[in-house]
């Protein structure tokens, strides 16, 4: 998965800085990022503070961590029945 520049506590200075009345487009500029990955970053993580940010985080590296364990198992036990179905 692609590492943000950003960390967590900019993400959130930048939906706060928002938040606060400045212009969308200003706060943009200023953070060199586009607008649509701010409105991803509000639609995200909008109404969170930090801890809450980073157990979102942690949850969905461990969710990637499981759904690639059960992947590798499917694969596993679909060569041991192709395996066991031939006749010697």
């Amino acid at each position: 998965m692609k590492r943000s520049r950003f960390s967590e506590e900019q993400i959130l200075g930048v939906i706060k800085e928002v938040e606060a009345g400045e212009k969308v487009k200003t706060v943009c500029a200023r953070h060199k990022i586009s607008d649509g990955t701010y409105f991803t970053w509000k639609r995200k993580y909008g109404g969170m503070d930090l801890t809450e940010m980073r157990r979102l985080k942690s949850l969905e590296e461990e969710n990637g961590r499981l759904k690639r364990l059960v992947a590798d198992l499917s694969v596993q036990n679909q060569i041991l029945k192709e395996v066991n179905s031939k006749k010697w």
